[in-house]
């Protein structure tokens, strides 16, 4: 049995939907960070870094934070949804893309542009250019292959399942997906699968998976 600790953000909902794809046990820990509950003491034995999700493994006795690295861990343990040969590293290529781009690119827009709009006429510029040219990476990534990484036009991977949450809030970033056909039409193509639809739900429900 998987404890997971998570909250309703892209990061979190990398995690769940992994779970949801694999198919096994897990219990869900919600950790309300709009209440400053991942400062928690008991949460902060389990995620030194005080950040979700986080993850108890019962079977092994491991503990881990990072999204990035629970991933990881998971794919390795349960030989799933990972590339085999020289594609595995071109799935870890992309992963780290995401872990050092997306994700803290896309965040810092949500902060500029969805909650502090006005505040920073610099920041939001910057960080609109930044993620326009990270959409345009993805989309020539995308070009004739139906996933981001493996052999052929791909396989759906950890890699996928990392960088969609990111992409399902386009509308924070004023995103129109659109402009980027081949990254419109891998969001919808992972947005269709059940697995995917049930893990965009934990901790809980907020809104319906958008749709461009």
């Amino acid at each position: 049995m998987i404890d997971l600790y998570t909250w309703t953000t892209p990061n979190g909902r990398k995690v769940s939907i992994l779970l949801e794809e694999l198919g096994v046990p897990y219990k869900v820990h919600s950790i309300d960070i709009s209440n400053k509950e991942q400062f928690a003491p008991d949460f902060l034995k389990i995620s030194p870094n005080n950040r979700i999700p986080a993850i108890v493994d019962h079977d092994t006795g491991v503990t881990m934070m990072e999204s990035g690295s629970i991933m990881l861990y998971l794919s390795e343990k349960y030989k799933r949804f990972i590339p085999h040969g020289e594609h595995k590293w071109e799935a870890i290529e992309w992963l780290m893309w995401q872990m050092g781009g997306i994700g803290p690119m896309l965040g810092q827009v949500h902060h500029f542009v969805k909650y502090n709009p006005g505040k920073s006429e610099y920041s939001e510029e910057r960080y609109t250019t930044e993620a326009l040219r990270l959409y345009s990476v993805l989309d020539r990534k995308l070009e004739g292959r139906k996933f981001v990484a493996g052999a052929g036009a791909g396989e759906y991977s950890i890699t996928d399942m990392a960088i969609w949450p990111w992409i399902s809030r386009f509308d924070w970033q004023k995103i129109e997906l659109n402009q980027f056909k081949n990254v419109k039409d891998w969001y919808v193509r992972i947005a269709d699968r059940p697995a995917v639809q049930r893990g965009y739900q934990i901790p809980k429900f907020v809104t319906e998976i958008p749709l461009p």
